[in-house]
């Protein structure tokens, strides 16, 4: 603890060093004579080891960053969600986009110095949940790691951008993809996977940097009793599970969070839920499921199972635990502690001691429906009556898209304070009412729930509603004290993950289309800019020759353009993938937003009875509305189907039956959906369109 806090204090003295120099040489000529001073860099996806996002730069502060102007930004070459947390190496930014392109940015000036396009196989968007997004890159001894939508890790040449080695890290012929950032244990690469909703089994693996040997395999969830088990941890987890749960995948996969503390030599992995999420399906006889819904603590050498805790036994709501898990050193009780930290989907936030496991607390941090409080004797959460009432009117609260999701939080020290993006989304299950949604069903999305009772209403009012329901903040929470310190107010729920430093500040995107700084004691908005689409990506610093630089990643996309913000109020936001970076005294300007509204052809009329009309708005939400959006309220990066020409209705069964646009994504549903569905599905769009064109119900 002493070391830890001596290393932090020499860190923050550089910070305060470079901060006086600038000071003194700032006037009007920018900085000078600091050529000689150490480059502050981001090396990995968290700053450091802990991951809590904080940096000890002192620069950019609360008393000067209404100065704080863009110095360069950088057009990516694609138009789909972006989420990758930045590193900044050696003078240079090693930034993902979709589809797993790794661009390498001069860090001062912004120029490509290369590019890497992994060439994903298009057709891999319908074996995905929530867009090709990728979350970021890791480094490791000269070399850039990233992970591969189709499920690939690939190895390059940070400098040059060549290939170093590619291994496959899946089962192509399985809906497994990948969109997490890699992470780095004992010279050991690790990558987990998603695919839950479509009938996968997690695991989480480690390849040797070097060769891109795979080390280990963890699973996080037990397979087929008759094959055996892979060692003790599946064996006791599968007496956690009933029924032939292994038929449906169980689910559990690694897709996002993970972190090493390397004094304890114990990597932590977050997983998350269900295949399907409702447990009475794939459990019917209940257990806890272990490890849905986990944190697990694994040796990194070996990958052999040490500890877990589970937030949510049973999950049965895609109640993940996936979300970003941070370290620190807390005082609790006049006792120092190691502790995990985390804000999972289920609304509690939780302090757990990172050497046993044991929870030392958990309160909630949002609002909760579905359980009263955390025992902190069992370590359960205490399940209100109606938790499990999936009747279709019971709400739900946090709904399935979480209190918070994947956009990291961040620990400021000084503050003792975590700095969460959350969101409410009100949300009403309803038990499975059709005989296939009951049956295994690996390839295509199922979740053992009926999704039509979510569908948005047609009346002019909606948005408005949604306006007040669908909401999102920023959140200061006190980790200790598990109280709130600070709420902004809610507004639309799009915040991205944040960034918190020495300056007293907390970066953050997503109020609407713009990228802000608040004072990290008070919550005071200090600064903001309109970055002109979402910025969903957590933002980093760093220092080049004495002078500190903010980036950040942007590109509305991802699960919020799938079934998110973008449902809540059919925003319509453009997709402008860009690399921000931002400095004191910046000047220069984004260039105008291009209008990219197209006109609503007039559609044809409607030939089918209602009945048809009705059964194609329930087989479109069961199968299609998972990338065109509940009532076709899609954020722009999937095609809204009401606007759909006459030359797309004439292709119509090639389009859905026969998948001629595979290689953009649209796959065959063939084996799901008959000719006479696939009729109904356009015979309800165009209901939909004439709606819309007639400007009588739905008002965009």
């Amino acid at each position: 603890m002493k070391n830890k806090w001596l290393v932090r204090f020499l860190m923050i003295s550089v910070g305060v060093l470079l901060a006086a120099c600038n000071e003194s040489d700032r006037g009007g000529s920018g900085v000078k004579n600091l050529a000689s001073v150490e480059d502050v860099e981001w090396k990995s996806h968290g700053l450091t080891t802990d991951e809590q996002r904080f940096s000890p730069l002192v620069q950019i502060d609360r008393n000067n960053v209404s100065e704080l102007g863009l110095t360069w930004s950088f057009d990516m070459y694609t138009r789909r969600g972006v989420e990758a947390t930045p590193l900044m190496i050696n003078r240079t930014l090693y930034v993902s986009g979709s589809w797993s392109m790794v661009y390498a940015l001069d860090a001062v000036s912004g120029e490509l110095k290369w590019f890497f396009d992994p060439k994903v196989d298009r057709s891999f968007l319908s074996k995905g949940c929530c867009d090709a997004v990728n979350r970021g890159v890791a480094f490791h001894d000269g070399k850039i790691f990233v992970a591969t939508y189709d499920g690939r890790l690939v190895a390059l040449d940070a400098d040059s951008g060549d290939v170093v080695w590619d291994v496959q890290t899946t089962d192509r012929d399985q809906s497994y993809t990948i969109t997490g950032a890699p992470r780095v244990a004992k010279g050991k690469i690790v990558i987990g996977n998603g695919g839950a909703e479509l009938g996968v089994r997690g695991y989480v693996s480690a390849y040797e940097a070097d060769t891109g040997e795979m080390a280990w395999r963890f699973y996080t969830v037990p397979g087929n009793p008759a094959d055996g088990f892979e060692n003790e941890a599946m064996r006791m987890a599968a007496k956690t599970w009933t029924g032939k749960w292994w038929q449906w995948g169980g689910g559990g996969t690694v897709w996002d969070s993970m972190v090493y503390d390397p004094e304890l030599e114990l990597l932590y992995v977050g997983v998350g839920n269900g295949s399907p999420w409702n447990q009475k399906i794939r459990s019917p006889e209940g257990g806890d499921n272990l490890f849905l819904s986990s944190i697990v603590a694994v040796r990194p050498d070996t990958g052999e199972y040490v500890w877990h805790y589970q937030t949510t036994p049973s999950e049965t709501w895609d109640y993940t635990s996936t979300q970003h898990i941070m370290l620190a050193d807390l005082e609790i009780d006049g006792q120092e502690r190691k502790v995990v930290m985390q804000a999972p989907k289920n609304g509690f936030f939780y302090v757990i001691d990172r050497v046993t496991g044991e929870l030392i607390s958990a309160e909630n941090y949002a609002h909760v429906t579905w359980a009263t409080h955390v025992d902190l004797e069992t370590g359960r959460p205490v399940e209100t009556p109606n938790a499990r009432v999936f009747d279709g009117k019971n709400v739900t609260l946090p709904s399935n898209a979480g209190a918070h999701n994947w956009p990291p939080m961040s620990y400021n020290p000084d503050t003792g304070l975590v700095y969460i993006p959350t969101m409410v989304f009100p949300v009403r299950f309803l038990e499975p009412t059709e005989e296939k949604d009951m049956k295994p069903n690996q390839g295509l999305w199922n979740v053992g729930f009926d999704r039509i009772v979510n569908v948005p209403p047609a009346i002019a009012q909606l948005d408005a509603i949604l306006e007040k329901e669908y909401t999102g903040s920023l959140l200061a929470w006190d980790p200790i004290a598990q109280k709130a310190h600070w709420q902004l107010k809610p507004g639309r729920p799009t915040g991205g993950g944040t960034l918190s430093t020495a300056g007293q500040l907390v970066f953050q995107g997503g109020k609407t289309s713009h990228f802000s700084a608040y004072d990290a004691q008070s919550g005071d908005e200090l600064w903001t800019l309109d970055v002109q689409t979402g910025a969903m990506a957590a933002p980093i610093t760093y220092s080049i020759d004495g002078e500190q630089y903010i980036a950040t990643a942007v590109g509305f996309g991802g699960g919020m353009a799938a079934e998110g913000g973008a449902v809540a109020h059919a925003w319509k936001v453009p997709n402008i993938s860009r690399v921000l970076v931002f400095k004191l005294g910046g000047v220069k300007q984004l260039p105008p937003v291009p209008d990219r509204e197209k006109p609503l052809p007039k559609p044809a009329v409607v030939s089918a009875s209602a009945d048809v009309v009705e059964q194609g708005k329930v087989v479109f939400h069961r199968h299609c509305a998972y990338c065109h959006g509940d009532g076709f309220r899609t954020g722009g990066v999937t095609p809204d189907l009401r606007y759909s020409g006459e030359v797309i209705h004439k292709m119509w069964d090639q389009i859905v039956l026969d998948g001629i646009l595979s290689g953009a994504g649209m796959v065959s549903f063939s084996e799901f959906v008959t000719k006479d569905e696939s009729e109904a599905i356009r015979q309800y769009v165009l209901s939909e369109a004439n709606r819309l064109y007639d400007g009588k119900h739905i008002v965009q």
